[in-house]
């Protein structure tokens, strides 16, 4: 394409849409992604290794299990010694209390009592007093001595030989010197007189145990970088159980980290944005057209990011294996309603964005990339159920096939075989089966039509031709023929002709409106007889728009509706338009008169469908059916439209339309080839037979 070329065809406004399409896909894509997946697999100690061969990524190191730290940490607690300080104070502060309290003595208590209770409390505070909470609590922890301090030093201390606050209590008012007056001692409430004069140092204490447990190591070796941690099928014990636990740890340790989660997702980014830009060239350079119908570009994204986000939950929630996901179902879809390179480009950028979120994306990349190129050659054009069966089935086994030799290649002995993967696949084969009531949602969807729909469609039960059998014979036999027609033709140069040969028979409904001002139609009665030039094409003009306006009525599809309105194109009325310049030469002709709406053709389709019924109607009036007579008839008619440039808008090459020729010329010589004549007997043989 020269310069000049390139800027007519540039526009701001295209280059624009493509680059919004491409950011909005690797902005979901990008936020879908989960950030942890590489290392997002579950594991069942006692189970083969279901996954590929798994080495460190990093070094790292092998942490204990929470049974074991449980188990080492309490035997350093049964070591522990907690630290008490001694208060002096609180001894004096209550043996002064209670003298003060009871300076007038205690009611029929004899006065030297006094005396006797504080020096009971002074031997009680001198062999030491803790609180019943702490003491009940170190009885618990098995905690039998105590570190108590005294300036710099740190004693150990028996908790047998200490109080409790309420042993102190019991041992005092159980004392035999205040046995005689237990009753009036029970009033004086001795216990608000027993406190603590051990205290709990808790901040030496939980030091000293903080240091004590990290003593304690976490890890009980470290795996280094590029060092095998377990082979795909091999069963997984304690420690290669732990080896793996303690990666995931590390993992969310690593994707918690501000710094990582900001390169990852930098990395995430960078690697979509260049999948999704390279398919948008791809789509820019090879398929523009796509871009000029929404729908197009709408469900070629949509299916990449939504079996792009299936991948990220299944992998994020490790609730199933990737191979059971139906990927094949992508190519599948744009097979059916597209074509096989786009089919093809869209699955294998759709299956690289996926494997980013795999651990091992290798053997990934291959499977899928070989079932997706099964399926495309499987199905060509869906026109049966049982084809879905077919391509499941076949994708399955393609799917099996690659995974075996897989295993073949990394196996040092058949012992080593895990079927679990081939389980997988034939959940996958049995998911691609819901291809088909799929393909009806997608259809619907976005505005496809698919072949399955066409074959409905071109049922001659259906109303809108049954109707047309009813009130114009003569143009649903034409419509017919033509279909036959458009239908080899597509065949030889590898058109659609499921699609041809539909819209051939809706292509004429308009003349259901007024059937007899068609010649197939006739019976020897002409209408336009009474009618002008300028009247007659006016009404053959508007079996076009009347036959628009019908097929929205009965909601045909837009692509029927687009033969109606395509198969004369902007052609002419030429039986009128030229009698009518016959008659008035000297009068400037208004040629939108006698002009058809349009538009032209702009698919192969569409000219081909033209091409058949312009061939098929004039083929009725030829007076003499020889070879050479059809061959001329072929050849102006379609030379002239060439001439006309109706196929100008449309990507029919000179050489399909040498092969429409042909097709046309040999079918039509076989439609009108005359019958031998059969010799008549003379009457004089016969008077001899009957003698």
């Amino acid at each position: 394409m020269s310069l000049s070329g390139f800027k007519d065809d540039f526009s701001w406004r295209d280059l624009l849409v493509r680059i919004g399409i491409t950011i909005l896909t690797v902005a979901i894509i990008s936020w879908m992604m989960p950030r942890d997946s590489r290392s997002n697999f579950r594991t069942e100690q006692g189970k083969p290794w279901k996954y590929s061969d798994l080495t460190a990524p990093f070094d790292f190191p092998v942490y204990k299990s929470d049974a074991t730290m449980k188990m080492e940490k309490d035997s350093i607690l049964k070591a522990y010694e907690p630290y008490y300080k001694y208060n002096k104070d609180i001894e004096a502060t209550n043996v002064s209390k209670f003298v003060s309290d009871f300076s007038d003595g205690i009611p029929d208590v004899p006065d030297d009592y006094i005396s006797i209770i504080a020096n009971r409390l002074h031997r009680l505070y001198q062999t030491g007093i803790i609180s019943s909470a702490d003491y009940s609590k170190m009885g618990n922890d098995t905690t039998r001595t105590i570190l108590l301090v005294d300036g710099k030093n740190a004693v150990p201390i028996q908790l047998g030989g200490i109080l409790s606050t309420k042993a102190a209590y019991e041992l005092l008012f159980l004392d035999k010197a205040m046995e005689a007056y237990r009753p009036a001692l029970q009033k004086c409430n001795l216990n608000e007189y027993i406190q603590a004069n051990i205290v709990y140092d808790k901040e030496r204490s939980e030091s000293s145990l903080n240091d004590m447990l990290s003593s304690v190591p976490l890890a009980m070796g470290v795996m280094q970088k590029g060092q095998k941690i377990i082979d795909r099928g091999e069963i997984v014990n304690e420690y290669t159980y732990r080896v793996l636990e303690s990666l995931k740890k590390e993992n969310e340790k690593r994707n918690s980290d501000e710094m990582q989660i900001r390169l990852t997702v930098l990395g995430e980014l960078l690697y979509v944005l260049m999948l999704i830009s390279f398919f948008t060239i791809y789509l820019s350079l090879f398929r523009r057209d796509y871009f000029d119908k929404p729908r197009s570009v709408a469900m070629l994204y949509t299916l990449i990011i939504l079996f792009t986000g299936l991948t990220s939950l299944l992998v994020h929630n490790t609730i199933g294996h990737v191979y059971i996901i139906p990927y094949a179902m992508v190519p599948m879809f744009i097979r059916v309603f597209m074509d096989s390179r786009t089919a093809f480009y869209t699955h294998i950028i759709m299956v690289m964005t996926c494997a980013c979120m795999l651990q091992h994306p290798f053997e990934f990349i291959i499977i899928e990339t070989v079932s997706g190129l099964a399926a495309i050659y499987s199905l060509r054009e869906l026109q049966y159920r049982s084809q879905i069966f077919k391509t499941a089935f076949l994708v399955a086994l393609v799917a099996a096939v690659m995974n075996f030799s897989y295993d073949l290649i990394r196996m040092s002995a058949m012992e080593e075989f895990d079927a679990t993967p081939y389980h997988y696949i034939i959940v996958n084969g049995i998911l691609l089966l819901f291809a088909y009531p799929l393909l009806y949602i997608i259809e619907k969807t976005f505005g496809f039509t698919s072949d399955i729909s066409l074959i409905e469609l071109s049922n001659t039960n259906n109303p809108l031709l049954r109707r047309m059998s009813e009130v114009a014979p003569g143009t649903f036999q034409h419509s017919i023929q033509v279909g036959n027609l458009a239908a080899e033709i597509a065949n030889k140069i590898g058109a659609k002709s499921q699609l041809v040969r539909t819209g051939a028979l809706y292509h004429d409904i308009g003349k259901m409106l007024n059937p007899a001002y068609y010649t197939e139609n006739q019976s020897g009665i002409n209408p336009h007889a009474s009618l002008t030039e300028v009247e007659s094409a006016s009404m053959i003009i508007s079996h076009v728009t009347e036959g628009q306006k019908m097929a929205e009525r009965y909601n045909l599809p837009s692509v029927i509706r687009d033969f109606i309105s395509t198969h004369h194109g902007q052609g002419k009325t030429k039986y009128f338009y030229i009698k009518y310049k016959n008659e008035h030469p000297d009068e400037d002709i208004d040629e939108l008169l006698f002009t058809y709406p349009g538009p032209n053709p702009f698919t192969r389709e569409q000219a081909i469908l033209m091409m058949a019924d312009s061939v098929e109607a004039t083929s009725r009036s030829l007076k003499d059916y020889t070879e050479t007579t059809i061959r001329n008839m072929v050849d102006s008619l379609i030379d002239g439209m060439v001439a006309d440039g109706f196929f100008r808008e449309c990507p029919i090459t000179f050489r399909d339309i040498s092969y429409a020729k042909t097709v046309l010329i040999e079918k039509l010589k076989t439609i009108y080839h005359a019958r031998i004549s059969y010799p008549t007997l003379n009457k004089e043989e016969e008077k001899g037979d009957k003698n």
